[in-house]
């Protein structure tokens, strides 16, 4: 079962809507209404393969009549050629779904793709690749479903199930001492069990975080490698680390061999060319 099943089901009716709209005619007037048959999603370009299950889902939303022959799963590896799934049934039903079962697979396979390639420069090592909220409005629980598919680790889904108090946070509350506590206060007072992570801009903002205590990750945002390392020590293992800020693929294994516990990286979601796959009739 994928989780938030429901709400998956929910945006896919929604994109379906958005799609067909009041009928999609051109295959209404060409094709019998009851005529039957095949088609394949075929990979025509090397990577990840994501989105198989959510495609289930668009078909089986549209048209519980239509069977799914599946070869390959998500997460997968797959190259030119390769056959994925046969689907199979009102040739009417797969013609109208086939643009959006495109559109999650490709994307989701582009961005599991992009996530396995920054998790091998990692071969060998504890850091873990994580992503971030920079994901496209409405599509995050599949990109982030994509990012696990990759090999990657999901940050917080969203504002709700992790307190990550950023540089905008301590400038409003007027510091990180009153910041943390506030948050504290606040996680007390409506009894909620949430991580804390805490973004510092300089050593004197670890400094000061460290000294408040009661937190479970530091973010250090756009360090450069060799002041990572000194964070790293400084920190001495205390609380988590995440570093943040500007790392790019010639230079994540060097951070990552600071010991930093994780690196997060927006453009695993907003940086990405999408998978070339099609769904041709058989």
């Amino acid at each position: 079962m994928i989780e938030h099943s429901e709400y998956i089901q929910e945006f896919i009716k929604n994109a379906l809507r958005e799609d067909v709209g009041d009928g999609d005619h051109t295959s209404l007037s060409c094709i019998p209404a009851n005529q039957t048959g095949k088609a394949k999603l075929l990979v025509k370009q090397e990577g990840i393969i994501a989105g198989v299950e959510v495609a289930k889902m668009v078909f089986q939303l549209f048209d519980p009549e239509l069977t799914i022959k599946q070869f390959i799963a998500d997460g997968t590896w797959v190259k030119p050629g390769d056959v994925v799934f046969e689907v199979s049934g009102k040739e009417l039903s797969i013609l109208q779904t086939e643009r959006l079962v495109l559109n999650f697979m490709q994307r989701m396979s582009g961005i599991a793709t992009q996530t396995q390639e920054y998790v091998k420069l990692l071969d060998g090592l504890k850091t873990k690749i994580l992503d971030t909220r920079k994901t496209t409005p409405g599509m995050r629980i599949f990109e982030k479903m994509a990012v696990k598919m990759g090999g990657g680790e999901n940050h917080r889904m969203g504002l709700y199930d992790m307190v990550m108090i950023k540089d905008n946070h301590i400038d409003f509350a007027g510091g990180i001492r009153p910041a943390i506590e506030r948050v504290q206060k606040y996680l007390s007072l409506k009894g909620k069990d949430l991580k804390i992570e805490v973004e510092a801009r300089s050593f004197d903002e670890i400094r000061q975080i460290m000294e408040v205590g009661g937190v479970h990750r530091i973010m250090i945002d756009n360090f450069s490698v060799s002041d990572t390392l000194k964070a790293v020590n400084l920190i001495g293992g205390n609380y988590e680390i995440e570093s943040s800020g500007g790392i790019t693929k010639e230079t994540l294994r060097n951070y990552a061999l600071c010991g930093v516990d994780y690196i997060s990286v927006g453009a695993l979601t907003h940086q990405i060319k999408s998978l070339d796959l099609s769904l041709k009739a058989l």
